[in-house]
């Protein structure tokens, strides 16, 4: 296991806040920047690619999987515990106040909610289904994402959005609203031209 803290050390960003120091998660990039109000709560199932921000006030207690040119603003929860996974591609980005939701109680009655002490033949079912971000993918203020969603390549949930399994969405489109739906289309061809110059 190999950390590549150097940046990251009691340094400060150039907002000058001071960094985390990250040496419990598992894999660390370069040039990554966690704000110091970031909560963890499994740092051994978190990858981090390079070039990431995560920003104050991040609460993830799933399995993480961050790529690289990611950017994750305030007030972020992720939540599902260790059964739950978020993957986030390539310049992917989640706006402030994002919810998602890896894993959730079914809420059919089929038992008491998942709350600690209660015996798991008490517990209702769990919705339990990975959340991807494709690469390129981006969400808008406010926006909540449950569980088993896939964002394809290039997609934008603009604000105030809640997006399901059913939601079927497509790559390069921007959708919006509650139930959701689509907006515009997204132009691509520089953004792919931009990212071939960083080498992707």
């Amino acid at each position: 296991m190999t950390f590549k803290l150097s940046v990251l050390q009691s340094a400060l960003d150039n907002r000058g806040s001071k960094m985390l120091e990250i040496n419990k998660i598992k894999e660390v990039g370069e040039d990554v920047r966690i704000h110091e109000s970031a909560s963890i709560s499994r740092p051994h199932m978190v990858k981090i690619g390079n070039h990431v921000a995560i920003d104050e006030f991040f609460a993830c207690s799933t399995s993480l999987e961050i790529a690289d040119y990611v950017h994750i603003s305030k007030h972020i929860g992720i939540i599902g515990g260790e059964k739950g996974l978020l993957k986030l591609g390539n310049f992917s980005n989640i706006s402030l106040r994002g919810n998602i939701i890896c894993v959730s109680d079914s809420f059919k009655g089929e038992g008491l909610i998942s709350a600690p002490g209660i015996p798991e033949i008490f517990r209702d079912q769990l919705v339990a289904e990975p959340i991807i971000f494709e690469d390129f993918a981006n969400t808008g203020a406010n926006v909540t994402i449950l569980p088993g969603v896939t964002l394809p390549e290039g997609v934008v949930i603009g604000a105030c959005s809640l997006v399901r399994k059913s939601d079927e969405l497509k790559p390069w489109k921007i959708y919006a609203g509650n139930p959701i739906r689509l907006i515009c289309d997204r132009p691509k061809e520089k953004m792919l031209a931009y990212a071939k110059e960083l080498g992707y």
